[in-house]
């Protein structure tokens, strides 16, 4: 019956909105049953959604509902009274152990049981790199990254690198030139790492309108496609590029291999070498059939626009997870430092923590249990306590070193200021100075004193080469050649 149906599925939308708030006013202190709470939710509101589908069809359905009303005023009342039993019974027969549903019991609170499946079912979403949902887990896709074909002969990306790095695709940090981004295992890797996004975000926020943003990228990357505005694959790239010897910023550039040199005698070397030869003879391959071929230009145009729809969507799901990408970074580099033992026992910490026990007890006393009292701002050890006091003092921590060079960073303790004359931040900031031979300048960290020594070291370089080509060279009766300091010294000791 359409009436009872429409009863049944209002009632159904109730319980479901109470199970919701319900839910909602939980506030569990652990991520793994935050994540189980909002996986809830999420179906709950995949059922309102669908329930309220079904209601609104038999709203709109007014002369079956008319049917209805009309066969239960006219007639006899009690003859379709017994015709409804007689089907319920021939229901019933059909399927005598069918359960009946307690829709009372459907959307209560979870008993251990149901709450103990629910977090078995958050574990198994998450590896254990990914904390549930905390971190990024791309060993496999840097991996497939340093497999490709194009990066056989190039310099290996460490994991920390391709964090960074995994969403730039246009250079100077990409080595891959746009004829190789055409290839089946580039473009196999750009949809695993696209999945791989999409999954995790789906997986960490189940209760955003992730559909929604999905398709505003769509709307967003076929506008700029069609404006030929998407950032490498312009129609015109190859025309409009710098010639050899035009440069896009400072330096000389090579067109064909898509490379900037500072140098002209460097960038003349490079002119002679074997991966500029290839690098010409393969864009005079790949431009040849391009320009006598319309039909196989408009496929290649296929094929980039597939390519460039990958990369563009990668863009903006890593854009719109900054946060765990930076967490990320920070958890790799922490880990780096840590044992193999330090390393499991986190693991099983993290596996291991369960929910609050103190629920039945006053909220002042689970709240002096939960709260860690840190009045100095100590760093946090691994298993998120603060270290203690003696150890604090004993290495210094409290102590600040600044470096200029580094863009007036401060450095907590001797040991993180002396590691970080080996660190990227502080290279990068010599290489901004001119700086290449970065061994030089350990401890010195004002610019105005490395740009000192900088000049001082070139001065004596120009000077010992003058002075080794201006020595005077003195030969002796025998043959010996020598300078003529040493054939003075010799010749006044008599020893010629």
């Amino acid at each position: 019956m359409l009436l009872d149906e429409q009863r049944q599925i209002h009632e159904d939308l109730e319980r479901l909105e109470d199970a919701v708030a319900e839910r909602l006013l939980e506030d569990p202190p652990h991520i793994r049953d935050r994540l189980a709470r909002d996986h809830d939710i999420a179906r709950f509101l995949e059922q309102i959604e669908t329930q309220s589908g079904r209601l609104l069809a038999i709203y709109e359905d007014e002369e079956g509902k008319d049917e209805e009303v009309r066969n239960l005023t006219h007639g006899d009342p009690m003859e379709s009274f017994m015709k409804e039993i007689a089907n319920v019974k021939d229901f019933h027969r059909r399927y005598p152990n069918e359960p009946v549903e307690n829709l009372e019991k459907a959307y209560k609170k979870r008993s251990p049981e149901d709450q103990a499946q629910s977090i078995a079912a958050i574990d198994s979403m998450f590896t254990g790199e990914e904390g549930f949902g905390r971190f990024f887990d791309l060993t496999t896709l840097h991996e497939q990254y340093l497999n490709l074909s194009v990066h056989q002969h190039a310099r290996r990306l460490t994991y920390l690198q391709y964090l960074d790095l995994f969403d730039v695709f246009t250079g100077p940090q990409s080595s891959i030139r746009r004829d190789q981004k055409k290839s089946e295992p580039y473009f196999q890797y750009l949809k695993a790492l696209q999945e791989y996004l999409e999954s995790f975000m789906r997986r960490t926020k189940p209760l955003e309108n992730l559909d929604k943003l999905f398709a505003g990228f769509d709307k967003e990357f076929e506008e700029m496609w069609e404006k030929d505005q998407i950032p490498g694959w312009e129609k015109n790239a190859l025309s409009s590029a710098p010639t050899n010897g035009d440069a896009p910023g400072e330096g000389i550039w090579c067109a064909a291999c898509q490379k900037g040199f500072t140098k002209e005698t460097v960038f003349e070397a490079h002119l002679t070498g074997k991966k500029h030869k290839k690098a010409v003879q393969a864009s005079e391959n790949t431009s040849a059939p391009a320009q006598t071929n319309g039909a196989s230009s408009d496929i290649q145009r296929f094929k980039e626009r597939a390519v460039a729809e990958r990369e563009f969507k990668i863009k903006k799901l890593a854009a719109a997870m900054q946060t765990e990408r930076g967490d990320t970074k920070v958890n790799v580099e922490r880990k780096q430092g840590m044992t193999e033992r330090e390393r499991q026992q986190e693991l099983e910490q993290l596996y291991s923590e369960q929910p609050a026990e103190g629920a039945k007890e006053d909220d002042d006393e689970s709240d002096g249990e939960d709260k860690i009292y840190n009045p100095l701002k100590l760093p946090l050890a691994w298993d998120g306590k603060p270290i203690p006091f003696w150890l604090y003092k004993l290495h210094g921590l409290g102590v600040e070193f600044p470096c200029e060079i580094c863009g007036n960073f401060v450095y907590m303790g001797r040991r993180a200021f002396d590691k970080h004359f080996n660190e990227p931040r502080h290279i990068h900031g010599l290489k901004c100075l001119g700086i290449t031979n970065t061994t030089l300048f350990r401890e010195i960290t004002s610019i105005q004193e490395a740009e000192t020594l900088w000049k001082k070291i070139q001065k004596d370089k120009k000077r010992e080469k003058t002075a080794a080509e201006n020595v005077v060279e003195m030969e002796d009766t025998e043959g010996n050649v020598m300078p003529e300091k040493v054939y003075r010294d010799l010749a006044a000791a008599g020893m010629l």
